[in-house]
């Protein structure tokens, strides 16, 4: 009887250890994953920023042709592609820049928020996001004055 009261606390023992090294191996596992999670976000906005920078602004738009353009009759266009102005013009790197200053307003990184915006500004003066860009850098310039 003792034999058996024994080995139910070594059973009871080794289950517990058994417990304890998986919820720790896999706490580890969770922490790796979240750092590298972390570690491409940051490359990514990173990435995205420099991307940002280096493109040039963007052509202007290419003037609609002045003769009529052929209706389409088939599957095939008939209207020469500079035909048509680029979609978006320039949206996508618009709303890229917005937010990547307002990522890092909210970052606390003021400075570089103002520089973004500012860098939306100067290439988009006539953007959607125009008001919105100038509105935001006049509250981090009074945030950065209470610092």
């Amino acid at each position: 009887m003792k034999g058996f009261f024994w080995l139910v606390v070594f059973g009871f023992v080794l289950t517990a250890a058994g417990i304890v090294w998986y919820v720790l191996r896999k706490f580890k596992e969770r922490q790796l994953a979240e750092e590298a999670r972390m570690a491409s976000f940051l490359a990514a906005t990173a990435g995205k920023a420099r991307i940002a920078e280096a493109l040039p602004p963007p052509a202007p738009a290419a003037a609609p042709p002045t003769a009529a353009a052929p209706a389409n009759t088939g599957p095939i266009s008939l209207v020469p592609a500079g035909a048509v102005p680029a979609a978006g013009d320039g949206l996508a790197q618009q709303k890229l820049l917005f937010e990547a200053a307002h990522k890092a307003g909210e970052a606390g990184e003021s400075a570089l928020a103002i520089q973004l915006y500012a860098r939306l500004l100067a290439r988009y003066p006539a953007s959607a996001l125009a008001p919105q860009a100038r509105a935001a850098v006049e509250a981090l310039k009074r945030k950065l004055g209470k610092a």
